[in-house]
């Protein structure tokens, strides 16, 4: 089978992260603000880490390409035309889809795909910096020195949401819950 295609239930898991990951969005965003706030961060780079952490985890549990990218056209299309929580209208499309694709580049460049933990923390960082940095283009055209202090919160929070979303795929693979590639997956 082409690797590049997915199957029905991979397309279920698929929907499912996208919808968890902006339901988090709407839970963790406001308490990031709590944070931030005093500090002209905004809270969406804090918690960006946590609700990130869902397009890795897709490319983790389904180790295909296009998985993470799939989520954040998933969540860009929902996000846009529900205009729920998160939501910047059209440029949602560009902000979300941008983090999926930087997960992409790197699992392609790395040739990794969420196998370990050290690529899903780079994974983690680099859809963080790039929702933060597509964000920032979009909306908030931050001064220098703040943006980069946004961006390195970002990059900290990114990267510790990916590791987070490797223990959760090393979990689920040790479980024998989904079977990578056709074959029952008991270690990955």
């Amino acid at each position: 089978m082409n690797k590049l295609r997915f199957r029905l239930w991979e397309y279920i898991v698929l929907a499912m992260l996208a919808a968890i990951g902006i339901a988090v969005k709407g839970i963790v965003v406001p308490l990031a603000h709590i944070i931030t706030g005093p500090l002209f961060i905004p809270g969406g780079v804090l918690a960006g880490g946590f609700y990130m952490m869902f397009l890795v985890l897709a490319g983790a549990l389904l180790r295909k390409p296009g998985a993470a990218l799939m989520v954040s056209l998933i969540q860009a299309v929902l996000v846009a035309i529900t205009g729920t929580f998160g939501s910047h209208g059209a440029a949602s499309l560009f902000t979300y889809t941008l983090s999926g694709l930087a997960v992409e580049i790197w699992f392609i460049l790395s040739r990794h795909w969420g196998c370990c933990a050290l690529c899903c923390f780079v994974g983690g960082m680099a859809a963080n910096l790039a929702g933060s940095f597509a964000v920032n283009l979009a909306i908030f055209n931050l001064p220098l020195i703040p943006m980069l202090l946004a961006l390195s919160v970002a990059a900290l929070s990114g990267g510790l949401g990916g590791l987070v979303a490797h223990f959760i795929a090393q979990n689920i693979h040790s479980l024998g819950i989904l079977f990578v590639g056709g074959q029952p997956d008991a270690k990955p």
